[in-house]
């Protein structure tokens, strides 16, 4: 009830882009009714488009919580088909700035001085705009010009909001819908809401900022920008200013003399480092969020969106490539499944087929020819169809590399993803069988079956003290027993109603029997007792006979 108007928003939106049938699977539609315009024209223009397109224009109608979902599905391959992947790639914050007034209110209530006494100057112009924050450009008293991000006013109350209607709405899907079952929609909205308040609190994004400045400190060819945590909070991040020129600007580019191929080969190898060695990677290396710096340098900017890889994690990316390389079925297939969640009802030869059919997409294509993020987008797909659960660190690693090798094509196009990532692979593989490695993971296992052999007694004791007292748990797992209890609960009030109806018309027969040989009137408290039953009677025998037909087992 706290969430009804923005409820009638999001039905509405639904209704508008042509997603109706949604509002009506989910049970909306009766909890309230659409404008009549809205209905009338659900078939309009909209029937034009494609469902990328629509879907792409109800997240845009919806705001920052929807845009932002949408641009994080789109890092999901292994969820989003690839044509509705592009549309979400082009979701844009086109929204105003907000006044500054309300920056400086902002800036004032979160750093806890006034605007006067924190920066010697600060523009009130700002340099960028987004759904979530603005960015302006300010200098210090102490002469360094930074970049101070500010939250929009009310827009974390807002997000909150709609991340409690989408959680609620993926309820209501799982509930009804057997695809949101199979694609664990709860799950998925779970997994984004955490990121996107993640995202809300800058103080995660400028701990961010720390963590690639200490992966590449003895690195002189990548810049980090400084963070200063006094101008600082979670709401407000500053951050050194660097100029640069975006890595989408070919033509300023080449005006100042950067050498492109080596500005791909840093960025390459920048990102791999992140990838196969730290585990720590920038989840959206974007033309817009990598400045190119005097010719010598690449500087990385926007933190808020990152992925993490444990060193398993890495060691099972690293098999899967080389065997898909190598076009080992069976190696690709203990790869993927160590990687992900693997479910009871796995079918192992239709598992088989699909990677067989993948590995022929590339036989006999050179791998300087072959997509690295494609290619492991199209495995992660395989292993979703197979219900095959993936972690997310590990989906965002397919669409990081797919964007990594956009911004390539346009840098040098003869730049090989795959020569670049064979080095780093390499490295994993000898790493994975170093015998430090190997004694130092038989040494963990070690001290963890000794924690357990340690605990044995207390749990025998606590067995025995539980089967003395006769309260032994006991669980007993019958697959499909709930469908089973349903239908024998169904039987059984069927019976139910059976005999009442027969209990009821013997009842009835003795009234008949016992007027007609005493010859006494049928009118009790002057209501006609026979001819009411029998119509009592009728509707129930109707009733019963209407709900054998119906549930198929006349």
């Amino acid at each position: 009830m706290r969430h009804m108007n923005r409820y009638r928003e999001i039905a509405t939106a639904f209704s508008r882009n042509g997603f109706d049938f949604f509002v009506k699977e989910v049970g909306l539609d009766k909890v309230f009714t659409l404008p009549r315009r809205v209905v009338e024209n659900k078939r309009g223009p909209e029937g034009t488009k494609t469902m990328g397109e629509r879907i792409r224009s109800f997240l845009e109608d919806l705001g920052p919580t929807f845009i932002k979902i949408g641009q994080m599905a789109s890092n999901r391959p292994d969820l989003i088909p690839e044509d509705i992947m592009e549309e979400l790639g082009q979701l844009q914050d086109e929204v105003n700035p907000f006044p500054f007034e309300d920056v400086k209110r902002i800036v004032e209530a979160e750093l806890e001085q006034p605007l006067e006494e924190l920066f010697d100057y600060f523009e009130e112009e700002p340099l960028g705009v987004a759904s979530i924050g603005q960015v302006h450009k300010a200098m210090l008293y102490s002469g360094e010009y930074v970049a101070v991000k500010v939250q929009r006013p009310k827009v974390e109350k807002q997000i909150h909001t709609d991340l409690e209607i989408l959680q609620e709405l993926a309820t209501r899907a799982e509930r009804r819908l057997k695809w949101a079952q199979d694609y664990q929609v709860k799950d998925v909205i779970k997994e984004f809401s955490k990121a996107i308040k993640e995202e809300l609190d800058y103080e995660t994004e400028g701990r961010n900022a720390d963590l690639m400045s200490r992966q590449f400190e003895n690195d002189s060819s990548v810049q980090i920008p400084n963070i200063y945590w006094d101008y600082t909070s979670k709401k407000v991040l500053t951050m050194e200013f660097v100029e640069g020129i975006k890595l989408d600007d070919t033509a300023s580019l080449q005006e100042e003399g950067v050498d492109l191929p080596q500005v791909a080969e840093r960025l390459v190898n920048a990102l791999f480092y992140q990838l196969f060695k730290d585990g720590h990677f920038h989840a959206d290396p974007h033309v817009g969020n990598v400045l190119a710096v005097n010719n010598e340098r690449l500087a990385f900017m926007d933190f808020g969106l990152m992925g993490h890889l444990s060193s398993d994690m890495k060691s099972h990316l690293a098999e899967l490539v080389v065997a898909m390389v190598k076009q080992e079925t069976d190696n690709m297939i203990k790869a993927i499944k160590k990687i992900g969640g693997i479910p009871e009802e796995l079918n192992e030869h239709e598992l088989d087929r699909d990677v067989e059919q993948f590995l022929i997409k590339y036989y006999g294509v050179p791998l300087s020819n072959i997509s690295l993020g494609e290619s492991i987008t199209d495995i992660f797909r395989i292993a979703q169809e197979h219900h095959i659960k993936i972690p997310a660190d590990l989906t965002m690693v397919g669409k990081t590399l797919l964007t990594l090798e956009g911004v390539i094509e346009k840098l040098d196009p003869d730049f090989s993803i795959i020569d670049a990532a064979e080095p780093f692979g390499r490295d994993l593989i000898r790493e994975k069988y170093n015998p430090k490695r190997i004694a130092k993971k038989v040494f963990d296992q070690v001290h963890e079956y000794g924690d357990i052999v340690e605990d044995l007694p207390e749990v025998f004791r606590e067995l025995s003290s539980m089967a003395k007292k006769r309260k032994l748990p006991l669980e007993i797992n019958i697959p499909k027993a709930d469908t089973f209890f349903a239908k024998l609960d169904q039987v059984s009030n069927r019976l139910s109603f059976a005999i009442v109806l027969l209990a009821f018309s013997l009842i009835m027969t003795g009234l008949i029997i016992g007027s007609a040989l005493g010859r006494q009137s049928t009118m009790l408290w002057q209501v006609p007792a026979i001819e009411v039953g029998f119509v009592i009677a009728m509707l129930m025998f109707a009733w019963l006979i209407y709900s054998i037909v119906r549930s198929g087992r006349f």
